[in-house]
């Protein structure tokens, strides 16, 4: 069974950011983990030995403040064998709080003075969906291994499944549950952590 694997990176990330235990996630040992998690959660249906074709991750960042971000993204991750790194830039906006207390919107902070902003990232699940979709319209893998806990990709996970493609989704415990009930199956990625943390 071909098996490509879909990583959705800031929601993979931050979640591990919360739960490592202040280790740092070792990439390159995470498509391997990944494959043999997803093998023992399907082994009971008998279909075979998953063979890992391509691991595709999705990444978001500031080309200005998150610099480094993105060279470790297009210069290590992406040279890895089987590996490659798909980014958007995301934009800062100012973006103004509204305090239901006092009921007036306020644009920065009254302790630093620093501007309330957020940075968008519209691209990065169509490119998933797309992806997943297209992908399996070229008839390009058997299994697809979904990292994410992202409810907006249960129609595309449910399209591909219609067509007889797998969707096994790697999610976090107490997260995601939505789109791990639609996916054929799927596995928790704390049962994978300590294999894949670096000190």
């Amino acid at each position: 069974m071909r098996v490509r694997v879909f990583i959705d990176f800031w929601n993979f990330q931050l979640t591990w950011n919360e739960r490592g235990g202040g280790a740092r996630c070792d990439w390159t040992m995470l498509p391997t983990a990944l494959v043999n998690a997803a093998s023992g959660a399907i082994g009971p249906a008998g279909l075979g030995a998953l063979t890992l074709e391509e691991t595709r991750v999705y990444a978001g960042y500031e080309a200005g403040r998150e610099s480094q971000l993105g060279n470790w993204l297009h210069n290590f991750l992406d040279r890895q064998p089987g590996v490659r790194v798909f980014t958007s830039e995301r934009h800062w906006r100012k973006q103004p709080v509204y305090c239901p207390n006092c009921r007036t919107e306020h644009e920065t902070c009254v302790v630093c003075g620093a501007d309330f902003g957020r940075a968008a990232e519209k691209t990065i699940d169509a490119r998933i969906v797309t992806d997943l979709v297209g992908l399996a319209w070229e008839d390009a893998y058997d299994v697809a291994i979904l990292v994410s806990a992202d409810k907006d990709f249960i129609p595309a996970v449910e399209h591909v499944q219609a067509k007889n493609f797998k969707v096994i989704n790697a999610t976090w415990r107490k997260r995601g549950h939505q789109l791990a009930k639609v996916a054929w199956a799927s596995f928790y990625l704390d049962d994978v952590a300590a294999r894949i943390a670096r000190a």
